[in-house]
Parts: C-alpha cells; sequence; structure tokens
C-alpha cells in the first residue's frame, strides 16, 4: 500500500510554557493528530517561551515535551529544528533528548520537488536596529558560554528581566519596525536560488507573493485568544502548500 503522509509540516512560536496549559494540550493534539501522519515535522523556532540551557531539559514540563517529540519520531517522523530568538541556546543534549535534527538559521529544503528556504525570520527584521544588535551579542559563541556557565536559577532570572525589557520596548516601536525587511527578504532569495520560503516569528501569518516568489508567514499560536491563534503549513508530495488553523482547516 502507497505512504499516503503529508511530505512535511511546519509550525513555530508556539512559545511554550507551564503557565499556558492549553498551548501545551494544542501543540500535543497536533503531534498526536497530524504530525505522526507526515514524513517530516520542522520547528522553526520560539517553540518554547524562553529556553535557558539544555541543563534544563530534566525540568518535569521539559521532559513531557521531549517525550512528545519523541513519540513523534518513534513514528518514522523525521523532526528538524531551527533556533528561534527565544530558544536559540537549544543545542546537541536537547536535539539528542528529542531525536530531532539541529538545522542552521537558513536551511534550504528539497520537498514534493520544491526547493524551499526555511528560517525563523528575526534575522530579517533589520529594520529594528536595537534588537539587531542585541542579537548579534547574544549569538556570539563567547557570549553564550559565559552565559551557559552562571547556574541556572540566575540565568533565568536574567531571562526573566530581558523579556520584561523586550515586553516594555515593543511598545515603542511601530509594526514596520518589527517586521521582516523587504530587501533582507529579497537576499534570501537570491542567496538560496528559491522562490518559497516559510518562516515564523512575525506572529503575522500570510502568504506574500512577490514576482515569482512565494513567502508563507507561520502563526503564533494562542488557543484562548479570541479569536483562538495557531496553526501549521503543510506541502504534500506534489508541492503544493497549504495553510491550517488550529483546527486543521485550511486558511484562504
Amino acid at each position: 500500500m502507497p505512504d499516503k503522509r503529508v511530505a512535511a509540516l511546519f509550525i513555530s512560536d508556539l512559545h511554550l510554557q507551564a503557565s499556558h496549559p492549553h498551548t501545551t494540550e494544542a501543540f500535543f493534539r497536533f503531534l498526536q493528530q497530524q504530525a505522526v501522519h507526515a514524513r517530516a515535522l520542522y520547528l522553526l523556532g520560539d517553540l518554547f517561551e524562553y529556553w535557558a540551557g539544555d541543563d534544563d531539559v530534566d525540568e518535569p514540563y521539559h521532559q513531557a515535551i521531549v517525550a512528545a517529540l519523541r513519540r513523534v519520531g518513534a513514528a518514522g517522523v523525521k523532526l528538524y529544528w531551527i533556533a528561534g530568538n527565544r530558544d536559540f541556546l537549544v543545542g546537541a543534549p536537547f536535539a539528542a533528548a528529542a531525536g530531532l535534527t539541529l538545522l542552521p538559521e537558513i536551511h534550504v529544503a528539497e520537498i514534493g520537488g520544491l526547493r524551499v528556504a526555511l528560517l525563523h525570520g528575526d534575522a530579517q527584521c533589520t529594520e529594528d536596529v536595537n534588537y539587531m544588535a542585541f542579537r548579534a551579542q547574544v549569538r556570539q559563541p563567547a557570549w553564550q558560554a559565559q552565559f551557559l556557565a552562571m547556574p541556572l536559577a540566575q540565568r533565568k532570572a536574567i531571562i526573566a528581566g530581558m523579556r520584561e525589557n523586550s515586553r516594555k520596548d515593543q511598545g515603542n516601536k511601530s509594526d514596520e519596525i518589527m517586521d521582516v525587511a523587504p530587501q533582507a527578504i529579497a537576499e534570501v532569495f537570491a542567496r538560496t536560488g528559491t522562490d518559497v520560503m516559510i518562516h515564523g516569528h512575525t506572529h503575522r501569518p500570510a502568504l506574500h507573493r512577490v514576482g515569482a516568489t512565494r513567502r508563507y508567514v507561520l502563526p503564533d499560536w494562542e488557543p484562548d485568544a479570541t479569536p483562538p491563534r495557531g496553526g501549521w503549513i503543510a506541502i504534500d508530495e506534489t508541492g503544493a502548500v497549504s495553510r491550517h488553523d488550529l483546527d486543521g482547516a485550511i486558511v484562504d
């Protein structure tokens, strides 16, 4: 009997945390009902609200996420990870525990006959000068080594302060500054030689067509919002791309 599984599914920006149980439940439901029927699942950043280091993987909530991902892998699904701005400290120990493959910031995948550029999207928000400076600092190996050498509790306290400052800072920024810059997107298309892109980060789900290119933006997940937010993108074996809401319905 031929394998009817979809070629790949893509999600991002779930911001999983123990204090948001409905999002966690929606994620588990997606894994059990959707992801296990795919050939591959791509996690395109900010799966977690924050990640303080792989030594936090033993925390019970994180163990539940790891176990859920391993069950998907055990069903024959290949799992891939691209770091987001909240969980860029995920490393090899977490990847081994969850059974997933870490990918570079920009990855080109061959799926259903398409060459697709995959990324989180924060590096393309180049008009947000303050964020780009912060990003350049925290992505340096020396900064990360120094940070990860701190006790876990201290790291979590620092991250909490960063998150609070980020919330205050965002209130003073225009929507345009916090969105991806058209030139930065054009550069990714040119560098990768692709004409299809999937990313997250901006929380502005949409399909953008510019010339021959198609750029799909993933939604963030918040089942308790009105209306509920969330969903995924799928590519089937023929290269057809579809956007889905939390219930699985196709989004126009």
